[in-house]
């Protein structure tokens, strides 16, 4: 419905299990697009993902928090869900 299901920063409001469930939903949201565009999921391919997480300076776990979001698509998707993937932690988004 256009809300956000949270928001913050790892590490300082928002925990790791958090951050990983969100990111899951962010992937679904992308299929949910991409479907609306092709008009059917058989017809999408991940090829590349990235992703940017904004942590605390300490916080060194991007990739855990992608990897929920490369796991779900793999799911949905099989193999054409396999994809390169890059993790970025920022400071803000």
């Amino acid at each position: 419905n256009g809300e956000l299901l949270g928001q913050g920063v790892v590490g300082l409001d928002v925990e790791l299990e958090t951050a990983r469930e969100l990111a899951r939903h962010a992937a679904l949201n992308c299929l949910a697009a991409a479907v609306q565009a092709v008009g059917d999921l058989d017809r999408v391919r991940i090829v590349q993902m990235l992703v940017f997480v904004a942590g605390t300076p300490d916080f060194g776990e991007q990739s855990r928090v992608a990897n929920a979001a490369s796991e779900l698509l793999i799911e949905v998707l099989g193999e054409n869900g396999r994809h390169a993937r890059t993790a970025i932690g920022v400071a803000g988004l």
